[in-house]
């Protein structure tokens, strides 16, 4: 396996209450994995652990040397009303080093290359303020993939979005994975997002299932995960995840878990 990560035994810690507590995690080169898990449970913590901006108490965070790491954090932490456009906020993520203020002329193709890629190019001058929650969410994976990383983390990048951007989402982080990203994501989104993922880790403070969306989404690791028990259906051979099941009754798919 060619590892770009490794979580070894990693507890982390916000003013004594312990967040993570003794985590193991692997990401290899093109892996996508999805982490789910309640509100609280310390998804964006193991994110930040892994790009390095939070450091273990216990246990340790390797990162292979050299490593490039792409972050999109929530939507909800981005000031949109920064008086910055669409080109502008993605060359904020520039890494060549120039001294100079202003962005070369070959950076402003890359940035232009990037958009096209994202299929946000015809929206270069428009303000980040007046897109859409979709086309907000692309313009900082765009910023993200900027530096050319190997490994892409993303913090909850379906979150307030209508389905149809749900998935065009997904589709366009399944190409980057087919093109050899490895992504690691969170979501609440048990059934749009991760039941269509290869690889699912289930966390709260600690891990609680990992591996298939069929060996992890099951009653018994949801009810540890989230307290609360759950009905697991089976769909054109994917799990389904019920808010609740009653027998001659009607069936309710849960859309979302979690504040």
């Amino acid at each position: 396996m060619n590892e770009l990560v490794r979580v070894e035994g990693a507890t982390c810690a916000y003013g004594g209450a312990p967040v993570l507590v003794d985590v193991d995690l692997v990401v290899a080169t093109a892996q996508f994995t999805g982490v789910v898990g309640p509100s609280g449970s310390g998804k964006s913590t193991l994110l930040r652990a892994m790009l390095g901006t939070v450091r273990p108490l216990a246990g340790a965070v390797w990162r292979r040397p050299g490593l490039r790491v792409g972050y999109v954090p929530q939507v909800e932490a981005v000031n949109w009303s920064f008086p910055v456009t669409v080109a502008e906020c993605v060359l904020m993520a520039r890494t060549s080093g120039r001294m100079l203020p202003w962005p070369s002329r070959a950076e402003r193709a890359e940035v232009g290359e990037t958009l096209a890629r994202l299929g946000i190019d015809q929206l270069a001058d428009r303000h980040i303020r007046d897109l859409s929650g979709g086309q907000q969410q692309r313009v900082f994976i765009a910023r993200a993939l900027l530096g050319r990383p190997q490994l892409l983390l993303l913090d909850e990048p379906t979150s307030g979005v209508d389905v149809r951007t749900r998935h065009e989402i997904l589709h366009l982080l399944d190409d980057l994975n087919r093109d050899g990203l490895a992504v690691v994501l969170t979501t609440h989104d048990l059934n749009g997002i991760a039941a269509h993922l290869p690889h699912l880790v289930c966390l709260n403070t600690v891990v609680l299932g990992q591996g298939r969306p069929r060996d992890v989404l099951t009653p018994e690791v949801l009810e540890r995960t989230y307290g609360a028990r759950m009905e697991v259906l089976e769909h054109a051979g994917m799990p389904v995840v019920l808010d609740h099941y009653e027998p001659g009754g009607n069936v309710v798919p849960l859309r979302r878990t979690g504040a």
